[in-house]
């Protein structure tokens, strides 16, 4: 089935349908199949779920820049599943989100005579990052050999890196090391070792700190190839909250959401899996900027994308169940009408 494809926010130019990414995506937030038949698609258990994300991850590399991110919702098992498929198309791990429903999550719904295992109350959405390297004389290096290398390749000691930015040891101790506590140099402190090892380096035919071999870099082009990261104190990856219930949760459609419900009624969830807003908000605001652009492939409800109008960002959503889409859909009006963007920019195809 063909997806309906919608895009929220001020955006010129739509994705194109199928494996739809927008362009120059600044984050991707993946909630689609769980291998619990979750929805109409869905596999049966996880040992199909590589397969199924395989073109999904391909086309999201394929789209993806340097700094592009990526959160990927699903159970633990899902998600070790599908890790190895990630990592073969460049994302690379950073951390593990855990979702913890509490108790209420499981009430009145374990049997201790049968269960052979602890109950599980949690959900785990993980991170990535693009896999980065720089290609240079020495070939292609991640950023943290190829700052100390194209330091080493001027020729120039250790210590005249500290004088090159200006400080007594920050230079040598965080920026060149080889240990593990390594920092990535900011743009203007990777500008000024450029300018020092070109300026007092060996000559060479290729500059020093050069990304494509004709100039040094530059601070604003460093910077752009790290991923945003607003940090929020007190915010750890464990997240404890009950599940959706009550108003936050929508209800009463009366169709079956998945093939495991049966009979359903009004008080019935719309939606197996739809997330809670906070969660979707706090994804976005700590990887993004306000009119960045957000990808929801599996848009289901699109929480995230609803978060992101919410939020000042441009949002692109695909969802291949038409209920589910007409559900979305409603919900980004209301999201773009409290944000208040145009309805213009409010767009279904």
């Amino acid at each position: 089935m063909s997806p309906v494809v919608f895009s929220s926010g001020i955006c010129e130019t739509p994705p194109a349908a199928g494996n739809v990414v927008a362009e120059s995506s600044s984050t991707i937030v993946s909630d689609g199949a769980y291998g619990v038949r979750g929805f109409h698609g869905d596999t049966i258990g996880p040992e199909a779920l590589p397969r199924w994300y395989r073109p999904h991850i391909a086309a999201w590399a394929a789209a993806a820049g340097p700094a592009t991110t990526l959160w990927f919702w699903n159970t633990e098992l899902g998600w070790a599943s599908v890790h190895p498929v990630l990592a073969e198309f460049g994302w690379e791990y950073v951390q593990l989100i855990v979702w913890d429903k509490g108790l209420a999550h499981i009430a009145g719904n374990v049997n201790g005579r049968t269960i052979r295992q602890f109950p599980v109350v949690t959900e785990v959405c993980a991170f990535y990052q693009r896999t980065f390297t720089v290609t240079g004389p020495g070939g292609p290096m991640p950023p943290k050999q190829w700052v100390r290398h194209e330091w080493a390749r001027s020729g120039l000691s250790l210590q005249r890196a500290n004088a090159a930015c200006g400080v007594k040891n920050a230079a040598t101790r965080k920026y060149l090391t080889k240990d593990w506590l390594w920092y990535w140099p900011p743009g203007e402190m990777t500008e000024r070792l450029a300018a020092y090892a070109n300026a007092h380096g060996l000559p060479t035919g290729w500059p020093y700190y050069s990304l494509d071999g004709e100039r040094p870099v530059t601070a604003a082009e460093w910077d752009a190839l790290r991923y945003t990261w607003r940090h929020a104190h007190g915010v750890t990856n464990v997240w404890s909250r009950r599940p959706l219930h009550g108003e936050e949760r929508l209800k009463g459609t009366g169709r079956r959401a998945a093939p495991r419900v049966h009979n359903p009624t009004a008080a019935s969830s719309a939606h197996l899996n739809q997330k809670p807003l906070e969660f979707m908000e706090r994804l976005i605001m700590a990887v993004t900027e306000p009119g960045d652009v957000v990808w929801e492939p599996f848009g289901g409800l699109c929480s995230a994308s609803v978060a992101a109008v919410a939020l000042g960002r441009r949002a692109f959503a695909a969802e291949t169940d038409p209920a589910f889409a007409d559900l979305a859909i409603e919900r980004l009006r209301r999201s773009g009408a409290a944000a208040r963007v145009p309805a213009a920019a409010m767009v279904a195809r």
